[in-house]
């Protein structure tokens, strides 16, 4: 039945609302709320439950409520196909004639939720790697999940000049970015990572070109907090909102995975990670377009962070700088290693065999770091 047009209600009111674990039925007696950039999240007894922010901000633009409902439809539809008993439905928000706010009710839509099933935070995959407790399993369940995801995807290839001149735009891009001014970031080092990259599409760009035709729609944001080990695995909180940032080569999506667990101090897991989905997938992905990839992604999470300093209400402006600090540090060292194999040994490949084959080759465990993953302690 389509809903009559919204009613003027402020933004406050309805978090406010949904901060009351009365308006639930679920039976929850408290309601946890998590603030990303783009959202709010209120976790109750057995749902998790999204509000988008009306906002506009590259590359999405929220301030509408059809806008809004879109994006709720968009996300469920897509989530399913990573975490299908995960995300349930898209809910509206209503008022009453007497100005009261109800979850689902039969008056006028003001806003959109998608109603989750709440999943353990502790079981999530960057809780397990801060207590060091992720198992083989685990990560053979995840490998695993993402190869078939992949397998079945839509494919949305481009052609190798297209696809090395967006890799050149994505550079110039971010280092545009972190160059603006009262960021304050060292441009030399900005410069020197970008310089570093370009440098390896030049190098590489036969390599890359090849990769073109592998691109689809894939997640956009693999991290580990998206990530439950399971059993069954399932990954949450894909980029609903801009198919071409999930349009992908999916050895960048994993590689992204393994530069986060490599923030976390984990980088072995990161590295055992993309062993067991080349692997699983049969795709023989270049050591050194790992690196490349890993740098790119690190630039786009500093460019990221680096939004934040932009915010007058940033509560912890410190650990956002420290953070871009970090992510720019991480993108340096991957630019080099990438830049220094394709010129050296360009040609091999990551296939999954057993380590001890690897040793010397250029492989992707061999410049992988030495230290294991805990294992059996779960």
């Amino acid at each position: 039945m389509q809903r009559r047009p919204a009613a003027r209600i402020p933004t406050a009111a309805k978090v406010a609302f949904l901060r009351d674990p009365r308006h639930y039925r679920d039976g929850t007696r408290a309601v946890r709320v998590i603030e990303t950039h783009f959202a709010w999240v209120f976790l109750t007894r057995r749902h998790a439950w999204k509000l988008k922010k009306p906002l506009r901000q590259w590359p999405l633009d929220y301030r509408s409520l059809a806008s809004r409902q879109h994006g709720c439809e968009a996300e469920l539809q897509l989530n399913r196909r990573l975490a299908p008993r995960v995300y349930q439905a898209v809910v509206a928000l209503t008022v009453r004639a007497d100005g009261r706010l109800e979850l689902d009710g039969t008056g006028r839509a003001v806003d959109w939720l998608v109603r989750m099933r709440r999943l353990p935070a502790a079981r999530m995959l960057d809780q397990r790697l801060l207590r060091g407790r992720t198992r083989t399993a685990d990560l053979e369940r995840i490998a695993r999940l993402l190869a078939d995801f992949h397998a079945g995807a839509d494919h949305t290839p481009l052609a190798g000049k297209a696809y090395l001149q967006r890799l050149r735009q994505r550079t110039a891009d971010n280092r545009r970015a972190l160059r603006a001014r009262g960021l304050r970031f060292d441009p030399a080092l900005v410069d020197a990572i970008a310089a570093a990259q370009l440098a390896f599409i030049a190098t590489a760009g036969d390599r890359l070109r090849s990769r073109a035709a592998r691109l689809v729609d894939g997640h956009g944001d693999l991290r580990p907090e998206h990530v439950y080990p399971g059993p069954p695995a399932c990954v949450i909180d894909c980029l609903e909102f801009s198919a071409g940032l999930r349009v992908l080569d999916p050895a960048e999506e994993l590689a992204f995975l393994a530069a986060e667990c490599e923030r976390m101090g984990a980088p072995a897991v990161g590295w055992r990670l993309l062993q067991l989905y080349c692997a699983a997938s049969g795709d023989a992905v270049p050591t050194a377009l790992l690196h490349f990839y890993m740098s790119q992604r690190a630039m786009t999470r500093a460019r990221i962070s680096a939004w934040r300093l932009r915010d007058p209400r940033l509560a912890d402006p410190v650990a956002w700088r420290d953070r871009t600090s970090s992510y720019l540090a991480q993108a340096r060292r991957h630019a080099d290693e990438a830049l220094a194999l394709a010129s050296g040994s360009h040609g091999r490949s990551v296939r999954g065999r057993p380590a001890q084959q690897q040793r010397g080759q250029g492989s992707m465990l061999a410049h992988a770091p030495q230290r294991r993953a805990e294992q059996g302690r779960d």
